[in-house]
């Protein structure tokens, strides 16, 4: 496997480069090599990092609920719930990447070739679990039938997951 450090060279543009959209995977190929087993992996990733954050959480507000005598505990339940979507959201818009996306060479881009903006991560993120959630995560067999290999939350906001191997825009 590729070494995952920061020195690793991003295919992250600067500005909108892509007028005719995303390369497609004829023209660079390992921008798409083994995407989808690195989704699924990088979720993985992600949920571990979640459940930790989950559980510090539940404990924090677990001792702040008993020293409130309760009243702080509707509020818990809340940002754990928000947890997720905070997760994904924060690291999707200012990095581009969640950790598990960056420990398996993977970035979000916009279709223009931007960095998504809070707004488009957080579309994102609500997509995809509302998505997933509905369906029972049939919905990601989408990706199995385009050749971006693109799901339906992506498609819906407009953002695309592509490997970051390589140097540069010219990847072949």
């Amino acid at each position: 496997m590729a070494n995952h450090s920061s020195s690793l060279p991003s295919l992250r543009l600067g500005a909108a480069d892509w007028s005719d959209g995303p390369p497609h995977p004829q023209d660079k190929p390992a921008l798409y090599e083994g995407l989808l087993i690195r989704r699924v992996l990088a979720y993985v990733a992600d949920v571990v990092a979640i459940a930790i954050l989950s559980t510090a959480a539940w404990v924090a507000f677990g001792i702040l609920g008993a020293m409130t005598f309760g009243l702080l505990i509707p509020v818990g339940i809340i940002v754990i719930g928000l947890i997720p979507v905070c997760y994904h959201t924060y690291f999707l818009g200012s990095r581009g990447a969640t950790p598990g996306m960056r420990l398996f060479d993977l970035e979000m881009w916009s279709l223009t070739g931007r960095q998504p903006e809070y707004v488009q991560a957080f579309l994102a993120t609500v997509l995809f679990y509302l998505s997933v959630g509905l369906t029972a995560s049939l919905v990601l067999i989408v990706a199995l039938f385009n050749d971006r290999q693109r799901t339906l939350h992506d498609t819906l906001a407009g953002t695309i997951v592509l490997r970051r191997a390589g140097s540069g825009p010219d990847v072949n």
